[in-house]
């Protein structure tokens, strides 16, 4: 077995193109990816939120004082084109306002006076400039209805008779992890399950191709010990790319500023997401080492990565759909137990000694069977003939 994981590393080293996108494409690109979404969103919330508002306003003229309340809060009011609907829906305006015609009336008789929102909610960059003016229309409203109150000799708190209070519970790190939760389990479940497949995808269905396969399973050494120092070798290299990324991610973070800070992981996080992947570079590995067995060509071998880089993805939806509260048996089905315990490290919470021994047991238990399945796929001989 160590044989054939020394000579398993040392042909991927000869080819160094390979190598080297095994190991750093990770590295280098999913921190990349994270830090530069999120300094696209701190930039778009920086510019939208402080620079100046302009709105078509139909109906300007019968509400001066609520134009006048706008221009305070930076929103200026401009003439509205003639089809309102169609310059929202051709986004070349965010956000309009309709100001109905019985709106001066309805104001002095002390009547609520319609003001309409006209957007398109389907647009997410238009989401900003609709909530700036929403909350400027309603802290106009309250403001008035204040002053309306103090003229007729009665107190505001009247109309307030419960004071609501926010209390957040949340922890420091439960709040930092709301950014990383929302790629970095899916990034680094990838990363484990498929991170050693262009190591085990060449030593399998590429010596197969190559006719290199034969003279080893010619060799004294037993098909388990072959097919484990495969595995072994596919998995060191996986591992190790899911180190530097995750060392990427720790540096990157301290090297950044603003929300690139909530990204830092910490040393222990870190050694308790390695614990957590181990088991899945090891069913990642052992499930590709019998796929690529059964493929006549390497082309066909790495056909089937367009469906395993989809399986990571199966928990986030589910949980984006339906979100589950966390159970004792979410830790026993793949996949679902990665997302759910790497979640539980990104917001810092404890990890019970029931919940490890149920992962465990039962996520080394499938890549045993898996590995038990590779070992028998490689006791059929016409596996050393190409074709």
């Amino acid at each position: 077995m160590w044989a054939v994981i020394r000579k398993e590393l040392r042909d991927i080293s000869r080819d160094r193109r390979t190598l080297a996108i095994a190991l750093l494409l990770g590295p280098l690109l999913y921190p990349l990816l994270m830090l530069g979404m999120g300094a696209l969103a701190e930039n778009r919330a920086r510019t939208q939120l402080d620079t100046e508002l302009r709105v078509p306003v139909r109906g300007a003229e019968h509400a001066p004082n609520l134009i006048k309340f706008l221009a305070t809060q930076n929103i200026v009011a401009i003439p509205a084109p003639a089809d309102l609907d169609a310059a929202i829906q051709n986004q070349d305006h965010d956000v309009a306002l309709i100001v109905a015609k019985d709106y001066a009336e309805n104001w002095k008789q002390g009547q609520p006076a319609l003001v309409e929102i006209v957007q398109d909610s389907t647009r997410r960059d238009a989401e900003i400039p609709s909530r700036r003016v929403r909350a400027a229309l309603e802290g106009y409203s309250r403001q008035v209805g204040v002053l309306r109150l103090l003229a007729r000799g009665i107190a505001a708190t009247v109309a307030q008779p419960v004071n609501v209070g926010d209390r957040d519970v949340a922890t420091p790190e439960a709040k930092r992890g709301l950014v990383l939760s929302a790629l970095l389990p899916y990034l680094l479940i990838m990363t484990s399950f498929i991170g050693g497949a262009y190591l085990i995808i060449d030593a399998t269905a590429g010596e197969r191709e190559r006719q290199s396969l034969e003279p080893l399973l010619a060799t004294p050494a037993s098909r388990g010990s072959i097919v484990s120092g495969k595995i072994a070798a596919a998995c060191i290299l996986g591992l190790l790319s899911l180190l530097l990324t995750l060392f990427a991610f720790k540096l990157s973070s301290q090297m950044s500023s603003g929300i690139g800070k909530m990204l830092d992981v910490s040393l222990p996080a870190i050694g308790q997401m390695l614990l957590i992947l181990l088991p899945m570079s090891f069913i990642g590995t052992a499930l590709l080492t019998y796929l690529s067995a059964a493929a006549k060509s390497l082309k066909e071998a790495q056909s089937h990565m367009t469906w395993l880089m989809l399986m990571p993805l199966l928990p986030t939806f589910v949980l984006m759909v339906n979100p589950l509260k966390t159970q004792l048996w979410q830790f026993a089905v793949p996949f679902l137990a990665q997302n759910q315990l790497l979640l539980k490290v990104i917001r810092g919470e404890a990890i019970s000694g029931q919940i490890w021994a149920v992962y465990l047991a039962t996520a080394f238990a499938l890549a045993a069977l898996l590995w038990f399945a590779a070992v028998r796929r490689y006791h059929n001989e016409t596996l050393a003939i190409s074709g």
